[in-house]
């Protein structure tokens, strides 16, 4: 929604929360601030706090719930100070209660307010904030005693606030009662933390805006951290927000049958899939392909689900390839990826903060099964992975994915999923038994760029910088099977 109205906005001091806010949260309003103890209610209130500090801005913290030493000790954590930030706690309020302050801006025969009300208020009308944090709504609950005088000075704050030149935040743990949504209908938006188990690795965060009046915001579901120094939002990727004109280049991969074998080289800006058995060479190639880019001066990025960096440095200089070198040089990053530890949310930030710079060319994740497997309680990965190929193939970037099958050998081989409809270039690989040798063998089955070579070849590891490929195997039939026979078809004799 776009209303075409400009408002000032103040900025959270949270990574990545203002790009999902569309800038920031717009001033001298009131927000609600809904999320299960734990879940970082009090730290994303701290840093919008010391937002407002770094800005020069006066900033309050009233707390009914936890006390100085506690708000301290999480700010120590992160390694922030309170400095900056006036702070008052429930106890200390009790002592600016006295029955001839009158601070309130209905009415007694309209409604009354609690002393506690009363408190909130005058600290307010001395501190004279541009933010401040209410934390939390339990407490009020509590003290109002039944529901209808609950909201009621729930409302009484946000008239009161109607007019102040502030921002105001309102923490609440979600004790009311289910389905209780008047609250929420009183705020000028809601901000919702989430946290869920899972049955293996780190809980699940997530943020969402469920509601924000008159501004456009990047609405659903984003993966959040609570990382050292603070809390950290990481948008939903959406790719069409993303478009930019791509060059038509080709992408070599340094060994020249492999690139005629795809009619010339990858297109720029496509996604490849590589699709097999383990043991059969994916990852050489994949691996060939980062370091043909660093040869070029370009950069590669890789990503590994299963190799630690130590594993794949050695795997590559038995076959020749000096992966190495080029990481040192700065050229090929790579990166070991834990998915017990990290979101896809994470996983798909960390890709675009690699790829920001503009000089990386080749994007490698190996394998997808690893991506897939390891996060099952997870829903639509595929739409996630769709969405990154986009955005990549956008930027200009080709993207090569690993797809190890099910199987050694055989026909029958079972993929863990069908992604080959997001690649628009599919190799396949197989191993098959030749002569009392375990033999590998490579075909290009798809490309949506132009003409490629349709025969399967064998493919030999560890010559011609770590890859080489043969002459078609026309005297083989069934080489796809695992267990080729020799043909008794006289090829010399055959059409093209």
């Amino acid at each position: 929604m776009d209303t075409g109205i400009r408002t000032e906005t103040a900025s959270t001091g949270v990574d990545g929360l203002d790009d999902v806010l569309g800038g920031g949260l717009p001033r001298n309003r009131l927000y609600l601030v809904q999320g299960d103890p734990g879940v970082g209610k009090t730290t994303l209130a701290l840093q919008f706090l010391m937002e407002g500090v770094r800005l020069g801005e006066r900033v309050l913290y009233i707390t009914l719930s936890e006390t100085r030493e506690e708000l301290a000790m999480v700010a120590e954590s992160h390694g922030w100070t309170l400095d900056g930030i006036d702070l008052y706690e429930l106890s200390a309020m009790e002592d600016l209660l006295d029955g001839e302050s009158e601070n309130t801006v209905f009415h007694p025969s309209e409604v009354e307010l609690t002393e506690t009300t009363k408190a909130l208020i005058g600290i307010v009308e001395q501190v004279q904030p541009s933010r401040a944090v209410f934390d939390s709504l339990s407490e009020m609950r509590l003290l109002a005693r039944d529901a209808l005088r609950y909201r009621r000075q729930i409302l009484a704050l946000k008239q009161y606030f109607t007019g102040k030149r502030c921002t105001v935040l309102l923490l609440d743990d979600q004790t009311s009662e289910p389905g209780d949504l008047q609250l929420q209908s009183i705020a000028h938006g809601v901000l919702l933390l989430e946290q869920l188990p899972t049955s293996f690795g780190v809980d699940r965060r997530r943020f969402r805006v469920q509601k924000l009046r008159g501004v456009s915001f990047r609405s659903g579901y984003h993966d959040l951290g609570m990382l050292t120094g603070g809390m950290r939002i990481y948008p939903r990727l959406i790719a069409a927000e993303h478009r930019q004109s791509v060059g038509n280049h080709s992408v070599s991969s340094g060994v020249a049958a492999l690139d005629e074998l795809l009619g010339g080289g990858l297109d720029e800006g496509v996604s490849t899939l590589l699709l097999g058995p383990a043991g059969a060479g994916k990852s050489t190639i994949a691996i060939r392909y980062a370091v043909a880019a660093a040869e070029r001066g370009d950069r590669a990025a890789l990503y590994s689900f299963e190799e630690t960096p130590r594993t794949l440095y050695k795997r590559c200089r038995g076959l020749g390839i000096d992966l190495e070198k080029y990481v040192r040089s700065g050229h090929v990053i790579v990166q070991h990826i834990d998915p017990a530890e990290l979101t896809p949310g994470e996983f798909i930030h960390q890709v675009r903060e690699d790829v920001r710079s503009g000089e990386v060319k080749i994007v490698a994740i190996d394998s997808l099964n690893g991506y897939l497997n390891a996060m099952p309680e997870e829903r639509f990965l595929i739409l996630q992975l769709h969405e990154l190929l986009s955005f990549l193939g956008q930027q200009g970037i080709s993207t090569i994915l690993v797809v190890a099958q099910h199987g050694m050998l055989g026909a029958n081989m079972a993929s863990p999923v069908d992604v080959s409809y997001l690649a628009d270039t599919v190799i396949l690989f197989r191993l098959y038994e030749f002569e009392g040798h375990l033999k590998q063998a490579i075909s290009v089955v798809k490309r949506r760029g132009g003409q490629h070579d349709r025969s399967i070849r064998e493919l030999r590891l560890g010559e011609n910088g770590g890859i080489g490929i043969g002459p078609p195997l026309e005297s083989l039939h069934g080489v796809f099977t695992g267990v080729p026979r020799e043909s008794t078809i006289d090829v010399s004799r055959t059409s093209p």
